[in-house]
């Protein structure tokens, strides 16, 4: 039996694809955690807690993208230019000593992610298709429809980030993007399930002859 076909769950994602979740999710973790006990780690000042973060945000990253390589061979797309993204802004954070660029970034990435994603819909190419990299098996119009759908749900990640970081304090923001922001992105991506059953590809079946 193939490595795929043991992978498969019935959710339609292999277990390669769990694990990649989990990689995405363990930089969020750190950065979570820095940014509530730094002051206790490292007996700095509370309110320098976010470039302690920060700093412990972009090196997760870095790990996190370099096990991708290693266990899967390549990074994907998405995470790779969030990635790049996540050093350069922490990087100017660091520099700066200004927390606002760490908290662009997420608005900038959706941007980028659905300027991407909609101008690709517009010429008729549904790039969803190989953001997944053969996750799922569609047809053209329904990888468009994905393509399209992802599109608008980043440009609303973008506009909750301007919102919360303009409006609440650095403590809620963290813990939005990881209490807040990474649940919507799964419920947003089960939504999408009936997706894969509507626009699967028919498959003939072979009837047997009548008696």
């Amino acid at each position: 039996m193939s490595e795929t076909s043991t992978e498969k769950t019935h959710a339609g994602m292999s277990s390669s694809q769990w694990v990649r979740m989990a990689i995405e999710l363990g930089p969020l973790a750190v950065f979570f955690v820095m940014n509530a006990q730094a002051d206790r780690f490292f007996g700095n000042e509370e309110a320098q807690n976010i470039f302690y973060a920060t700093g412990a945000f972009m090196v997760a990253t870095v790990i996190s993208l370099t096990y991708s390589q290693i266990r899967f061979r390549k990074i994907p797309t998405m995470p790779l230019v969030s990635g790049i993204f996540i050093i350069v802004f922490g990087a100017l954070t660091l520099w700066l000593q200004d927390d606002e660029f760490i908290k662009l970034k997420p608005t900038i990435v959706n941007a980028l992610f659905a300027a991407a994603l909609l101008g690709a819909a517009m010429m008729g190419k549904p790039v969803m298709k190989n953001l997944f990299d053969g996750a799922f098996d569609l047809t053209d119009q329904g990888w468009m429809v994905l393509t399209v759908r992802w599109g608008l749900f980043f440009i609303f990640l973008g506009v909750i980030n301007e919102i919360v970081w303009r409006n609440f304090s650095t403590d809620f923001w963290v813990s939005f993007k990881l209490f807040g922001v990474m649940p919507l992105t799964m419920v947003f991506g089960m939504a999408q399930i009936p997706v894969l059953t509507r626009y699967a590809p028919l498959r003939d079946e072979k009837v047997p002859a009548a008696d």
